[in-house]
């Protein structure tokens, strides 16, 4: 795991902590981060030897946003294009093979926040200082957000004459409620930590000493003792029935993720328990069982 602006360790219980690390910049979100972020969680982050993620910022910043010092277009976008709800749609459905429009139009955050979402594997952000921009939606799409007592966490695009990104604009309400949403959009105001909290946008408080061990040790009490298989299938099953129309949608995927693990890891969870010792499951979230219809055009 060799990178220009990350820095990753991965410890005996498989905790990987992912490092922001361009300290001098206040980690600030460039497009060879976006890459490396991409790159990490489509590819390093599926191997099963990590079981969780913790990310955090080298320095006293988590991330201060899309690095605007770069000249002309700062987000790397192709101002030739001319592109249409149509075409982009289009080229989603063709798996994005035109560079034009891989690397050309589309949000490099929204490929990065694709990417967290995708990993069957619990993410914890451990906010240890500002988080702007991209820097506060690339959280979004962590299962669970920590933060220092000094963290500044800034929805602040409307500062900039741009739109929220990073596919937050479907994570934001769903975590906070629509009024929170547009209040933090609207306003585009930095929050305090205490904010944030009160806003229920990050789970707990933390003094900055204490921030990162208490993010690893939530990830480790996820993982230790538990079935990847389990948790990647229940982690799928939560963010897409918690959008299905009917209830009868997750039934349908429930079975199946049901059976899948009843006649696999399953057994080996209800034996452990009977015979009162701890399970040794087997299942690897590198090949969980598909439960869901598949797509008509790549998610990432």
């Amino acid at each position: 795991m060799t990178y220009e602006t990350l820095m990753v360790e991965v410890d005996a219980d498989g905790i990987a902590t992912l490092t922001l690390d361009r300290p001098e910049a206040l980690n600030a979100f460039d497009v060879t981060m976006a890459r490396e972020l991409e790159r990490f969680f489509l590819t390093d982050a599926r191997s099963d030897d990590v079981r969780a993620v913790v990310v955090t910022g080298a320095g006293r910043a988590f991330c201060a946003g899309m690095d605007l010092s770069r000249e002309g277009n700062v987000f790397g976008l192709d101002e030739t294009q001319q592109p249409t709800p149509e075409s982009i749609r289009e080229h989603c459905a063709s798996g994005w093979d035109d560079p034009a429009y891989a690397d050309g139009v589309r949000d490099t955050g929204g490929r990065v926040t694709l990417a967290i979402h995708a990993l069957p594997k619990p993410v914890i952000a451990a906010i240890n200082g500002p988080a702007v921009g991209i820097g506060a939606t690339m959280t979004l799409a962590m299962d669970l957000r920590l933060a220092s007592t000094t963290a500044r966490i800034g929805f602040v695009f409307g500062r900039l004459g741009i739109v929220p990104e990073a596919c937050s604009t479907w994570f934001l309400p769903r975590i906070v409620g629509m009024q929170q949403a547009l209040e933090w959009i609207y306003s585009a105001d930095i929050l305090t930590a205490q904010q944030a909290y009160d806003g229920r946008l990050v789970r707990s408080l933390h003094e900055p000493d204490d921030l990162l061990p208490a993010a690893q040790e939530l990830a480790r009490s996820f993982v230790v003792g538990r079935s990847p298989v389990a948790l990647g299938l229940a982690k799928q099953l939560l963010y897409r029935n918690s959008a299905a129309a009917d209830p009868l949608e997750a039934h349908l995927s429930d079975s199946l993720a049901m059976f899948h693990t009843s006649i696999a890891d399953g057994k080996e969870g209800v034996a452990a328990f009977l015979e009162k010792r701890a399970p040794a499951f087997t299942g690897r979230a590198s090949d969980l069982p598909r439960i869901f219809p598949a797509r008509s055009s790549r998610s990432e």
